[in-house]
């Protein structure tokens, strides 16, 4: 296989971190959360943090240059659905993908990510 690219590795980088600090219980969470997305019997496929993203990437939920199905919302606009990473009460997940948007991707949206970061108090100690 060719290579990967820097901004590649740091995707695949970022990917590694967040799955190997996905508890089995931050898991069903998530996979609670994303149930509308996922198909009716691949849920129990979905066993690890490495399974979750891949299942991501695999229905173009996620790539890396867009992480805003993680970063921002659920399955839907909905403004009234918690974050993805608030409902596994994991704030310092959602944290690492801040500053991968931000530092690695360039894309930063200080006033959007305050207020967002504002909603989870417990993300402040981490910022």
């Amino acid at each position: 296989p060719c290579p990967l690219s820097p901004a590649m590795a740091e995707y695949r980088s970022l990917l590694e971190d967040l799955a190997q600090n996905i508890t089995a219980e931050d898991l069903e969470q998530l996979k609670s959360a994303c149930r509308e997305d996922i198909p009716s019997g691949e849920g129990d496929a979905i066993a690890t943090g490495h399974h979750w993203f891949a299942f991501l990437e695999r229905h173009s939920k996620l790539d890396q240059a867009n992480l805003s199905y993680i970063e921002h919302t659920l399955s839907s606009p909905h403004p009234s659905l918690p974050h993805i990473f608030e409902i596994s009460r994991r704030p310092d997940l959602l944290t690492k993908v801040v500053q991968y948007r931000t530092q690695v991707l360039k894309i930063s949206e200080e006033d959007d990510v305050d207020t967002k970061l504002t909603r989870i108090p417990s993300a402040k100690k981490y910022k």
